[in-house]
């Protein structure tokens, strides 16, 4: 009896999110909606969150950091801000029940904060692209140690090939010590992955510029060195995730650019969205 009623459950799970997905492929028809641009607000002063937060919405903190080396079509910190965040945020809203504030009509409010910031502890979730060009100074590394043993959460994207892997981890480490907290590669049947949609497999996506240079074949940015797409985490000791690291895809390329083709969009967009709202309700819930 137990198993009927866990089968039942995972095939309504799997049928509600489909249906949910479904809305994403009938918005591509009116994708011309929404104000989409690229690094329309990369200028723009840093918004950070106040001291205190007494409402229950969902906050979205971009990680501002320092580049030290460079990597091809890379931004540094500013890579899929702001559209990034402003695309997941509306669609968490649309295919959730997350309370997901918005200033205006259509404008989800979201911040960018450094690690040095105290502000940074009023962010329950924080994401950083392009950490293969990370550098971290010891304040840097000492707070952040902080923010994700006292239960942040920290998600890392777009970053591609060997080379920017051993950078990323050569300074994750200094962080979180591998001894200690070592990392992983997150297995298809965690709960990550079926936090609401059922994702079964960690989509490899590229930025458009590439997809449209190769006219959508191709998706592996470094060629044979990353041709396989990696989602690794690093737990703390009971278990829960603390940093997921999307590795050889740019996932949050299928949020900011959903809108400037519907090629594109369908392509990536409903992958890159699953992926995305599963990790967000993970690291709200954990």
């Amino acid at each position: 009896m137990l198993n009927r009623l866990r089968r039942r459950k995972a095939r309504t799970a799997a049928l509600c999110g489909a249906a949910a997905l479904s809305l994403l492929f009938g918005a591509a028809a009116a994708y011309a909606q929404f104000d989409f641009g690229f690094r329309g607000e990369s200028n723009t002063p840093a918004r950070r969150p106040p001291p205190l937060r007494h409402d229950r919405a969902f906050s979205f903190c971009r990680i501002a950091y320092t580049s030290v080396r460079r990597e091809p079509s890379g931004g540094g910190w500013r890579t899929d801000y702001p559209y990034g965040e402003i695309n997941l945020m509306i669609r968490l809203s649309e295919l959730t029940k997350t309370p997901v504030p918005f200033e205006g009509s259509r404008r989800p409010t979201h911040y960018v904060v450094r690690l040095t910031d105290e502000a940074l502890f009023e962010c329950p979730f924080t994401m950083a692209s392009d950490v293969g060009t990370i550098g971290l100074l010891p304040s840097e590394v000492v707070q952040l140690r902080q923010y994700l043993l006292k239960g942040g959460f920290l998600w890392v994207d777009d970053f591609w090939g060997t080379p920017a892997w051993q950078h990323w981890t050569r300074e994750i480490s200094r962080v979180l010590p591998p001894s200690e907290y070592p990392i992983e590669d997150v297995p298809l049947d965690d709960p990550l992955f079926s936090s609401q949609f059922i994702v079964t497999a960690v989509p490899q996506i590229t930025n458009i510029g590439f997809w449209r240079r190769t006219g959508g074949r191709e998706t592996s940015e470094r060629g044979p060195d990353s041709r396989e797409p990696h989602l690794r985490a690093i737990r703390d000791s009971d278990g829960r995730i603390m940093v997921v690291m999307t590795h050889n895809t740019d996932v949050a390329d299928s949020w900011e650019r959903e809108g400037e083709d519907p090629g594109f969009f369908y392509q990536f967009s409903p992958a890159g969205y699953a992926l995305g709202v599963n990790v967000l309700l993970y690291a709200m819930t954990h």
